[in-house]
């Protein structure tokens, strides 16, 4: 029996790359997805797959800068499949600009999401746990954590957040609760192929490496595979961190 199997499982970010391809990836193997992003139309296009192919799904509009949708989002599960059994805080965003350019809004909206999204996850989903005995946090961290590049500063210090952030919960979690962070290096998702995102770097040599990634990157699948490896082991197996990376990422 996969260790999938009836799962309940909460996927914030959920309606393009990694999040994506994790929930048609753990819908598969047997879980019972329960899907939050913003655009409700990517959502409910990934659900109609997702039931085609004979996997149960449910969804709404989160918007995880906003701590009350990721409430909504675990009650709903709960609602719709009686339980929460993992929660994948998965939304974040990467725009990439020297601290020179001073995009403060930029700045604010990678704490909003990458870290208060990740907290309000938490505080959702966490008294749930604590009230079953059981449950697994997976967060989405980054390469960007373990080295720090030129214009990725902010970026980085998000994703070393997430990281600091996941390890202090997982000391604190007991024996019952399962905390993982899982680390990818180049994928290639909407928010790293946007020609936006690399026009608006002046770095060249930065750019140059950012471009040149585009042939690396690895799939979206490759992040959710080792998602789904974490929810697979045993309950008593904690699976405390992955790092996922091209081999040709340096």
């Amino acid at each position: 029996m996969s260790g999938m199997k009836g799962k309940v499982i909460v996927i914030t970010g959920a309606s393009s790359g990694i999040g994506e391809a994790t929930a048609m990836l753990l819908a598969d193997r047997g879980a019972q997805v329960v899907l939050g992003a913003r655009r409700l139309d990517r959502l409910e296009a990934l659900a109609n797959r997702i039931v085609k192919t004979g996997g149960k799904v449910a969804y709404a509009a989160a918007d995880v800068r906003r701590s009350e949708d990721l409430s909504s989002l675990v009650q709903l599960a709960r609602e719709k499949f009686g339980k929460l059994d993992v929660l994948v805080n998965n939304a974040g965003i990467m725009p990439i600009s020297p601290l020179d350019d001073l995009r403060v809004e930029e700045w604010e909206a990678m704490i909003d999401i990458n870290i208060k999204g990740v907290l309000y996850g938490i505080a959702a989903a966490l008294p749930i746990f604590r009230g079953q005995g059981s449950g697994h946090f997976i967060n989405i961290a980054s390469t960007a954590a373990y080295r720090i590049l030129p214009n990725m500063s902010v970026y980085a210090a998000t994703k070393l957040a997430v990281r600091a952030i996941s390890e202090g919960l997982r000391q604190e979690a007991g024996d019952k609760l399962r905390v993982t962070i899982i680390s990818p290096g180049f994928t290639r998702t909407p928010g790293s192929t946007r020609t936006d995102v690399l026009e608006a770097i002046k770095d060249q040599e930065m750019k140059a490496k950012l471009e040149a990634y585009q042939n690396i990157g690895l799939s979206p699948y490759s992040i959710a595979s080792a998602i789904a490896f974490a929810i697979e082991q045993p309950n008593a197996v904690d699976v405390s961190e992955v790092v996922v990376r091209p081999t040709a990422q340096g």
